[in-house]
Protein backbone atom coordinates (compact mmCIF):
# COMPACT_ATOMS: atom_id res chain seq x y z
CA UNK A 1 0.00 0.00 0.00
CA UNK A 2 2.90 2.40 0.67
CA UNK A 3 3.94 2.14 -2.98
CA UNK A 4 0.38 2.84 -4.14
CA UNK A 5 0.13 5.95 -1.96
CA UNK A 6 3.22 7.42 -3.60
CA UNK A 7 2.07 6.55 -7.09
CA UNK A 8 -1.59 7.60 -6.88
CA UNK A 9 -2.33 11.10 -5.54
CA UNK A 10 -6.00 10.23 -4.90
CA UNK A 11 -5.02 8.01 -1.93
CA UNK A 12 -4.47 9.56 1.49
CA UNK A 13 -2.01 8.33 4.12
CA UNK A 14 -4.40 5.52 5.10
CA UNK A 15 -5.00 4.37 1.54
CA UNK A 16 -8.47 5.91 1.32
CA UNK A 17 -9.66 7.79 -1.76
CA UNK A 18 -9.53 11.57 -1.63
CA UNK A 19 -10.35 14.51 -3.86
CA UNK A 20 -7.31 16.09 -5.53
CA UNK A 21 -6.62 19.57 -4.12
CA UNK A 22 -6.45 22.03 -7.03
CA UNK A 23 -6.52 25.19 -4.90
CA UNK A 24 -3.00 26.20 -5.87
CA UNK A 25 -3.41 25.49 -9.58
CA UNK A 26 -3.20 28.50 -11.86
CA UNK A 27 -6.62 29.29 -13.45
CA UNK A 28 -6.40 29.21 -17.24
CA UNK A 29 -8.81 28.84 -20.14
CA UNK A 30 -9.27 25.11 -20.60
CA UNK A 31 -11.03 23.20 -23.34
CA UNK A 32 -11.76 19.56 -24.08
CA UNK A 33 -13.37 17.81 -27.03
CA UNK A 34 -14.73 14.27 -27.04
CA UNK A 35 -16.55 11.99 -29.42
CA UNK A 36 -18.55 8.79 -29.52
CA UNK A 37 -20.99 7.06 -31.82
CA UNK A 38 -24.25 5.19 -31.70
CA UNK A 39 -25.11 2.67 -34.40
CA UNK A 40 -28.70 2.48 -35.67
CA UNK A 41 -30.73 0.84 -38.42
CA UNK A 42 -31.09 2.88 -41.65
CA UNK A 43 -34.84 3.22 -41.10
CA UNK A 44 -34.24 4.59 -37.60
CA UNK A 45 -31.85 7.19 -38.97
CA UNK A 46 -34.43 8.24 -41.57
CA UNK A 47 -37.06 8.60 -38.87
CA UNK A 48 -34.68 10.78 -36.84
CA UNK A 49 -33.95 13.04 -39.81
CA UNK A 50 -37.66 13.32 -40.67
CA UNK A 51 -38.65 13.93 -37.01
CA UNK A 52 -41.01 10.94 -37.06
CA UNK A 53 -40.10 9.46 -33.67
CA UNK A 54 -42.96 9.49 -31.11
CA UNK A 55 -40.86 11.33 -28.48
CA UNK A 56 -40.07 14.25 -30.79
CA UNK A 57 -36.88 15.81 -32.18
CA UNK A 58 -34.16 13.34 -31.21
CA UNK A 59 -31.01 15.35 -31.94
CA UNK A 60 -32.26 18.58 -30.33
CA UNK A 61 -33.24 16.67 -27.21
CA UNK A 62 -29.90 14.82 -27.17
CA UNK A 63 -28.01 18.08 -27.48
CA UNK A 64 -29.86 19.61 -24.54
CA UNK A 65 -29.30 16.43 -22.52
CA UNK A 66 -25.58 16.52 -23.26
CA UNK A 67 -25.29 20.16 -22.22
CA UNK A 68 -27.19 19.52 -19.01
CA UNK A 69 -25.08 16.44 -18.27
CA UNK A 70 -21.82 18.36 -18.68
CA UNK A 71 -23.07 20.86 -16.08
CA UNK A 72 -23.83 18.03 -13.64
CA UNK A 73 -20.66 15.96 -14.12
CA UNK A 74 -19.42 16.65 -10.58
CA UNK A 75 -22.72 15.29 -9.23
CA UNK A 76 -22.39 12.10 -11.26
CA UNK A 77 -18.69 11.31 -10.77
CA UNK A 78 -17.69 11.44 -7.08
CA UNK A 79 -14.16 12.90 -7.26
CA UNK A 80 -14.73 15.43 -10.06
CA UNK A 81 -14.54 19.11 -9.22
CA UNK A 82 -17.59 21.32 -9.86
CA UNK A 83 -16.51 23.84 -12.50
CA UNK A 84 -17.98 27.09 -13.87
CA UNK A 85 -18.44 25.98 -17.46
CA UNK A 86 -18.39 28.89 -19.88
CA UNK A 87 -19.36 27.06 -23.10
CA UNK A 88 -20.75 23.67 -24.07
CA UNK A 89 -21.65 22.52 -27.56
CA UNK A 90 -22.57 19.23 -29.22
CA UNK A 91 -22.65 18.36 -32.92
CA UNK A 92 -24.14 15.29 -34.61
CA UNK A 93 -22.87 13.82 -37.90
CA UNK A 94 -25.45 11.43 -39.35
CA UNK A 95 -23.97 8.59 -41.42
CA UNK A 96 -25.53 5.62 -43.18
CA UNK A 97 -25.47 3.35 -40.12
CA UNK A 98 -24.50 5.55 -37.16
CA UNK A 99 -24.47 9.02 -35.63
CA UNK A 100 -21.11 10.48 -34.62
CA UNK A 101 -21.38 12.76 -31.59
CA UNK A 102 -18.84 15.54 -30.91
CA UNK A 103 -18.75 17.62 -27.72
CA UNK A 104 -16.72 20.72 -26.82
CA UNK A 105 -16.53 22.15 -23.31
CA UNK A 106 -14.72 25.26 -22.07
CA UNK A 107 -14.00 26.82 -18.68
CA UNK A 108 -11.56 29.13 -16.95
CA UNK A 109 -10.46 27.23 -13.89
CA UNK A 110 -7.64 25.39 -12.16
CA UNK A 111 -8.46 21.97 -13.58
CA UNK A 112 -9.55 20.56 -16.91
CA UNK A 113 -12.92 19.67 -18.44
CA UNK A 114 -12.17 16.26 -19.96
CA UNK A 115 -14.78 14.49 -17.86
CA UNK A 116 -17.42 17.09 -18.73
CA UNK A 117 -16.81 16.57 -22.46
CA UNK A 118 -16.95 12.79 -22.12
CA UNK A 119 -20.09 12.96 -19.99
CA UNK A 120 -21.81 15.18 -22.55
CA UNK A 121 -21.17 12.65 -25.33
CA UNK A 122 -22.24 9.72 -23.15
CA UNK A 123 -25.56 11.21 -22.06
CA UNK A 124 -26.32 12.49 -25.56
CA UNK A 125 -25.83 8.94 -26.87
CA UNK A 126 -28.01 7.49 -24.12
CA UNK A 127 -30.71 10.03 -24.89
CA UNK A 128 -30.73 8.98 -28.54
CA UNK A 129 -30.94 5.36 -27.39
CA UNK A 130 -33.87 6.11 -25.10
CA UNK A 131 -35.82 8.02 -27.75
CA UNK A 132 -35.30 5.32 -30.40
CA UNK A 133 -35.44 2.09 -28.39
CA UNK A 134 -39.09 1.42 -29.21
CA UNK A 135 -38.19 1.32 -32.92
CA UNK A 136 -34.65 -0.08 -32.89
CA UNK A 137 -33.37 -2.91 -30.68
CA UNK A 138 -30.01 -3.14 -32.47
CA UNK A 139 -28.44 0.11 -31.24
CA UNK A 140 -24.95 0.07 -29.72
CA UNK A 141 -22.94 2.91 -28.18
CA UNK A 142 -19.23 2.77 -29.05
CA UNK A 143 -15.90 4.58 -29.11
CA UNK A 144 -16.45 7.27 -26.50
CA UNK A 145 -13.06 8.95 -26.16
CA UNK A 146 -11.24 12.19 -25.51
CA UNK A 147 -10.05 13.82 -28.72
CA UNK A 148 -8.21 16.90 -27.46
CA UNK A 149 -7.63 19.00 -24.39
CA UNK A 150 -5.91 22.34 -23.94
CA UNK A 151 -5.18 24.76 -21.15
CA UNK A 152 -3.08 24.43 -18.03
CA UNK A 153 0.38 22.90 -18.36
CA UNK A 154 -0.44 20.99 -21.54
CA UNK A 155 -0.76 24.26 -23.46
CA UNK A 156 2.90 25.07 -22.86
CA UNK A 157 4.36 21.63 -23.35
CA UNK A 158 7.98 21.76 -24.47
CA UNK A 159 10.89 19.37 -24.14
CA UNK A 160 13.30 22.21 -23.41
CA UNK A 161 14.49 22.41 -19.81
CA UNK A 162 16.85 25.20 -18.71
CA UNK A 163 19.87 24.87 -16.48
CA UNK A 164 18.71 26.48 -13.21
CA UNK A 165 20.47 28.26 -10.35
CA UNK A 166 18.97 29.39 -7.01
CA UNK A 167 20.29 32.21 -4.82
CA UNK A 168 18.87 32.73 -1.32
CA UNK A 169 19.43 36.13 0.30
CA UNK A 170 18.99 36.35 4.06
CA UNK A 171 21.10 37.80 6.86
CA UNK A 172 19.60 35.38 9.36
CA UNK A 173 20.17 32.26 7.28
CA UNK A 174 23.66 33.37 6.26
CA UNK A 175 24.55 33.49 9.96
CA UNK A 176 23.32 29.92 10.40
CA UNK A 177 20.05 30.78 12.10
CA UNK A 178 17.49 28.43 10.59
CA UNK A 179 17.30 26.47 7.36
CA UNK A 180 16.66 27.68 3.84
CA UNK A 181 13.18 26.32 3.12
CA UNK A 182 12.41 28.58 0.15
CA UNK A 183 15.61 27.76 -1.69
CA UNK A 184 15.01 24.05 -1.21
CA UNK A 185 11.42 24.36 -2.51
CA UNK A 186 12.66 26.06 -5.68
CA UNK A 187 15.48 23.56 -6.23
CA UNK A 188 13.28 20.53 -5.72
CA UNK A 189 10.43 21.99 -7.77
CA UNK A 190 12.58 22.62 -10.84
CA UNK A 191 14.37 19.30 -10.47
CA UNK A 192 11.00 17.55 -10.41
CA UNK A 193 10.13 19.38 -13.64
CA UNK A 194 13.19 17.87 -15.32
CA UNK A 195 15.67 20.76 -14.97
CA UNK A 196 19.33 20.53 -14.04
CA UNK A 197 19.76 22.41 -10.75
CA UNK A 198 23.43 22.27 -9.75
CA UNK A 199 24.02 25.92 -8.79
CA UNK A 200 23.02 27.20 -5.35
CA UNK A 201 24.23 30.05 -3.18
CA UNK A 202 23.23 31.44 0.22
CA UNK A 203 24.23 35.09 0.68
CA UNK A 204 23.51 37.85 3.22
CA UNK A 205 21.04 40.56 2.21
CA UNK A 206 22.72 43.18 0.04
CA UNK A 207 25.80 41.02 -0.52
CA UNK A 208 28.29 42.36 -3.04
CA UNK A 209 28.69 38.75 -4.21
CA UNK A 210 25.19 38.73 -5.70
CA UNK A 211 26.18 40.45 -8.95
CA UNK A 212 29.39 38.45 -9.36
CA UNK A 213 27.52 35.19 -8.67
CA UNK A 214 24.93 35.99 -11.33
CA UNK A 215 27.57 36.91 -13.91
CA UNK A 216 29.68 33.85 -13.07
CA UNK A 217 26.72 31.50 -13.41
CA UNK A 218 25.78 33.06 -16.75
CA UNK A 219 29.24 32.26 -18.09
CA UNK A 220 28.82 28.69 -16.83
CA UNK A 221 25.65 28.28 -18.89
CA UNK A 222 22.95 28.79 -16.26
CA UNK A 223 19.86 29.83 -18.24
CA UNK A 224 17.40 30.57 -15.41
CA UNK A 225 18.44 32.19 -12.13
CA UNK A 226 15.97 32.51 -9.27
CA UNK A 227 16.64 34.65 -6.23
CA UNK A 228 14.56 34.35 -3.08
CA UNK A 229 14.55 36.99 -0.36
CA UNK A 230 15.21 40.70 -0.11
CA UNK A 231 12.14 41.90 -1.99
CA UNK A 232 10.18 43.48 0.86
CA UNK A 233 10.11 47.03 2.23
CA UNK A 234 12.71 46.73 4.97
CA UNK A 235 16.03 48.60 4.99
CA UNK A 236 17.91 45.36 4.26
CA UNK A 237 15.66 44.33 1.37
CA UNK A 238 18.16 45.22 -1.34
CA UNK A 239 17.82 42.43 -3.92
CA UNK A 240 15.65 44.35 -6.38
CA UNK A 241 17.87 47.43 -6.48
CA UNK A 242 20.95 45.27 -6.96
CA UNK A 243 19.57 43.09 -9.77
CA UNK A 244 17.56 45.81 -11.51
CA UNK A 245 20.69 47.54 -12.79
CA UNK A 246 21.78 44.28 -14.47
CA UNK A 247 18.51 43.67 -16.35
CA UNK A 248 18.57 44.30 -20.09
CA UNK A 249 14.97 43.38 -20.94
CA UNK A 250 12.17 43.52 -18.38
CA UNK A 251 9.63 40.67 -18.37
CA UNK A 252 6.73 42.62 -16.89
CA UNK A 253 4.20 39.92 -17.78
CA UNK A 254 6.01 37.42 -15.56
CA UNK A 255 6.02 39.93 -12.71
CA UNK A 256 2.29 40.61 -13.14
CA UNK A 257 1.44 36.91 -13.24
CA UNK A 258 3.41 36.25 -10.04
CA UNK A 259 1.82 39.21 -8.28
CA UNK A 260 -1.72 38.29 -9.36
CA UNK A 261 -1.31 34.69 -8.26
CA UNK A 262 0.30 35.66 -4.96
CA UNK A 263 -2.48 38.12 -4.09
CA UNK A 264 -5.04 35.36 -4.59
CA UNK A 265 -3.21 33.26 -2.01
CA UNK A 266 -2.14 35.88 0.56
CA UNK A 267 -3.34 39.47 0.56
CA UNK A 268 -0.03 40.82 1.92
CA UNK A 269 1.70 39.60 -1.26
CA UNK A 270 0.91 43.03 -2.72
CA UNK A 271 3.62 44.47 -0.46
CA UNK A 272 6.38 42.39 -2.03
CA UNK A 273 8.43 43.72 -4.92
CA UNK A 274 9.12 41.39 -7.81
CA UNK A 275 11.53 41.53 -10.70
CA UNK A 276 11.85 39.43 -13.83
CA UNK A 277 13.99 40.06 -16.87
CA UNK A 278 16.84 38.89 -19.04
CA UNK A 279 20.56 39.39 -18.91
CA UNK A 280 21.90 38.26 -22.24
CA UNK A 281 20.34 34.83 -22.77
CA UNK A 282 19.77 34.23 -19.07
CA UNK A 283 16.39 34.80 -17.42
CA UNK A 284 16.43 36.03 -13.84
CA UNK A 285 13.42 36.15 -11.51
CA UNK A 286 13.58 37.75 -8.05
CA UNK A 287 11.07 36.28 -5.59
CA UNK A 288 10.06 36.96 -1.98
CA UNK A 289 11.76 34.85 0.66
CA UNK A 290 8.79 32.99 2.12
CA UNK A 291 8.19 29.28 1.42
CA UNK A 292 4.67 30.19 0.28
CA UNK A 293 6.02 32.59 -2.33
CA UNK A 294 8.43 29.92 -3.58
CA UNK A 295 5.60 27.41 -3.90
CA UNK A 296 3.45 29.97 -5.73
CA UNK A 297 6.32 30.70 -8.11
CA UNK A 298 6.54 27.04 -9.09
CA UNK A 299 2.83 27.04 -9.94
CA UNK A 300 3.17 30.17 -12.10
CA UNK A 301 6.54 29.61 -13.77
CA UNK A 302 6.46 25.90 -14.57
CA UNK A 303 6.28 25.09 -17.44
CA UNK A 304 5.58 28.47 -19.09
CA UNK A 305 9.01 29.89 -18.33
CA UNK A 306 10.55 26.99 -20.27
CA UNK A 307 8.84 28.29 -23.40
CA UNK A 308 10.48 31.68 -22.86
CA UNK A 309 13.90 30.07 -22.80
CA UNK A 310 13.09 28.14 -25.96
CA UNK A 311 12.13 31.39 -27.75
CA UNK A 312 15.39 33.01 -26.66
CA UNK A 313 17.21 30.15 -28.36
CA UNK A 314 15.52 31.04 -31.65
CA UNK A 315 12.41 28.86 -31.66
CA UNK A 316 9.05 30.20 -32.87
CA UNK A 317 6.09 31.00 -30.62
Amino acid sequence: MATEKKKFSHLDEKGRVKMVDVTAKFPTVRMATAEGKITLLPETLRAIQDCELPKGNVLTTAKLAGIQAAKKTAELIPLCHPLPLSWIDLEFDVHSDHILIHSTVKTQAGTGVEMEALTAVTIAALTIYDMCKAMDQSMTIQGIRLIQKSGGKTSFATEYRPKVGVITLSDRLAMGEGTDKSGVILQEGFKAAGCIVEHYALLPDGSEQLESTIQSWRKEGVELILTTGGTGLGPRDLTISQVEKLIETRLSGVEQALHAYGRNQVKTAMLSRLLAGTIGRTIIVCLPGSPGAATDALAVLIPTIFHAGEIMKGSHH
